[in-house]
């Protein structure tokens, strides 16, 4: 059983990098492992099957309702950065929507808040270089933030049903951590100089409604493998990880930084797990995420719609990352 895990893993952990037909049907692929990780771990029944059906639906509906809404308001959201692009510097229009974002994104989900972000950050017309370094930027608030409940992003759901928690939970473990993160971060944006230039951004028509509703189908079926992966690797570490150091389960998972957070999430967290564990590895996982693209789900539509490539995005992310787990860690470590 244990090395039939261990293959399961790793094919999880790799297969979104390696294979192109895996990473273009990633939802598809999760469902599939989640159901074999859980037969072989002897995990699947009944329970496992209503968790997964059940624990999908918040994110899915947040973001089902947040897309529409976005799509409703997109006019006057693009009128009123216009507006605001017409009166105030754009250094500080970038360091409002860092903020804001990296706040709200727990409530209208990581991917609303990716796509506003990526609006916003176009109608600015502002250089490469600087257009890059305010979207990474804002990326890095918006995957913070977004894990903070259990229907900003499927890390937070994913945790949420592992630890048989609250809807706050995650809100009062990681949130003194995460809001001045996200402040910090918004700091750091405005010493982004803000030179004009043409945007990274091409046009694109209103989302139709199909595509709102398909990307909800999609995040339905990701949590769904999620939950079943998660079932299926309690007995591979379950009895392991809650032995791991605190420092040790921070820095594992940097891994992050090229493995989608909520994968990891799924493997790691479950409730044998004490609170400054699970607090070392979320936070791990929530900055570490940031540095690379297919370490969170924002990075992947803020690149994949401006067009950053892995080269530049690894030139700021790793920069602002790096410092940023380094600081983590100090307050995880020294500060109790």
């Amino acid at each position: 059983m244990a090395i039939a895990l261990i293959v399961i893993l790793i094919a999880v952990l790799l297969g979104p990098i390696l294979l192109k037909p895996v990473e273009r049907n990633l939802e598809l692929f999760f469902v599939v492992v989640g159901v074999a990780a859980a037969i072989v771990g002897g995990q699947f029944g009944w329970p496992m099957v209503r968790e997964a059906l059940i624990e999908p639906i918040g994110l899915t509906l947040a973001v089902l309702i947040f897309g529409a809404i976005a799509r409703v308001l997109r006019p006057w959201f693009d009128s009123a950065i216009q507006r605001m692009r017409a009166a105030v510097s754009p250094r500080w229009i970038y360091f409002a929507l860092i903020i804001m974002l990296g706040m709200v994104s727990s409530i209208i989900t990581a991917v609303v808040a990716a796509l506003l972000l990526v609006e916003a950050i176009a109608m600015l017309r502002l250089d490469r270089p600087s257009e890059t370094a305010a979207v990474i930027l804002a990326c890095f608030a918006i995957g913070m933030g977004a894990g903070l409940t259990p229907i900003g992003e499927p890390l937070g759901t994913i945790a949420t049903a592992s630890l048989r928690a609250d809807f706050w939970y995650l809100m009062r473990l990681l949130g003194p951590i995460v809001i001045p993160a996200i402040a910090l971060v918004g700091v750091l944006s405005l010493f982004i100089p803000p030179i004009p230039a043409a945007s990274l951004y091409a046009a694109r028509p209103l989302e139709s409604w199909g595509e709102i509703v398909l990307r909800g189908v999609k995040i339905y079926g990701f949590v769904f493998g999620l939950v079943g992966l998660s079932w299926g690797m309690r007995p591979l570490i379950g009895g392991h990880i809650n032995r791991v150091p605190q420092a040790a389960l921070f820095w594992i998972n940097s891994i992050s930084a090229v493995v989608d957070n909520a994968t990891l999430t799924a493997a790691e967290i479950g409730p044998t797990l004490s609170p400054v564990q699970q607090r070392a590895i979320l936070m791990g996982l929530l900055i570490s995420g940031g540095m690379l693209i297919p370490g969170n789900i924002p990075n992947i539509v803020a690149a994949n719609r401006l067009g950053i490539n892995s080269r530049e995005w690894a030139r700021i992310g790793l920069m602002v990352g790096l410092p940023l787990m380094g600081l983590c860690f100090a307050v995880l470590y020294f500060v109790r």
